[in-house]
């Protein structure tokens, strides 16, 4: 279950980021078509009339101004997405996709272990106190999560010796710890990984600067500058990436030490009522 909702998050991210950028790069372009168009009328009148209106001049430029308020910073986003190397801006994003697959999946998973323990420990101590044995290991088969699982290995081992319980519990309770922090390295490596790789595109794309500057021969700050902005926008994407994953992956800490502190919590009080059962069939078989 967990991995067909690990390649379900994964294809959609694909498909979105995909469709995405398809439709930026067709907005880019028709942006530039009717700059283009534009800028062809405009020099037109100005060689039949001689003079330019500047009443035209400054229409021009409040339309430009318009238009740059209308793009949103998702559309700037994608655009710059689109001017930064393709195949290093492509790493970025897998990492961010691959990243959010594994916040999702987690946060997926913890979600459904989550229940009331508080409601579920009352049920289960009713039922101990009734000597219902049979009734709570129901309860417990029946309540999905780390908790009912954890009180089921203690239920289970009712008979023997209290310290074989406390070890049963302590050790089914590391297991059930281990699985609830299954796949959070993944996310701290697409974490690490995010801003290394926009690093890396940024120096890829200084020595192509660099190599620019050479065959050109000059020092020009035009070839120098387009070259460094394409080369920043790797780290900048790299850097937003790791804070989006970071973001989520405290998300996930948060409710795992949520669900572990719910499970220490729960075997403490399981282990009274044992004791107490225990008590009180001693008190009675004597």
């Amino acid at each position: 279950m967990r991995k067909l909702i690990a390649v379900l998050a994964i294809s959609g991210f694909l498909l979105l980021i995909k469709a995405d950028l398809a439709s930026a790069q067709a907005r880019q372009d028709t942006v530039e078509t009717v700059a283009e168009d534009s800028a062809a009328v405009v020099a037109r009148d100005s060689s039949a009339s001689g003079i330019i209106n500047d009443d035209t001049a400054d229409n021009l430029s409040d339309d430009g101004l318009e238009a740059e308020e209308s793009t949103g910073f998702h559309t700037r986003l994608k655009t710059k997405f689109i001017e930064g190397n393709a195949g290093f801006m492509s790493l970025v994003a897998i990492a961010l996709v691959l990243g959010l697959a594994f916040c999702i999946e987690r946060i997926i998973y913890l979600t459904l272990s989550e229940i009331n323990a508080k409601r579920f420990m009352r049920d289960l101590e009713e039922k101990v106190a009734a000597d219902d044995i049979e009734g709570a290991k129901q309860l417990c088969r029946d309540t999905r999560g780390p908790v009912a699982s954890i009180c089921y290995q203690g239920l289970a081992r009712i008979g023997e010796p209290i310290d074989n319980i406390e070890r049963s519990i302590v050790s089914f309770g590391s297991v059930q710890s281990a699985n609830l922090e299954r796949g959070c390295s993944w996310i701290t490596l697409f974490i690490s990984i995010a801003p290394s790789l926009g690093f890396l595109g940024t120096v890829i794309g200084m020595v192509m600067a660099f190599d620019q500057i050479r065959i050109a021969g000059d020092i020009s700050t035009s070839i120098v500058a387009s070259g460094m902005k394409v080369a920043l926008i790797t780290t900048i994407f790299g850097i937003i990436v790791a804070l989006i994953l970071q973001l989520f992956y405290n998300y996930v800490i948060s409710k795992i030490e949520h669900l572990t502190s719910q499970m220490e919590e729960s075997a403490i009080a399981l282990l009274d009522m044992i004791m107490k059962f225990k008590l009180r069939h001693d008190e009675e078989s004597r």
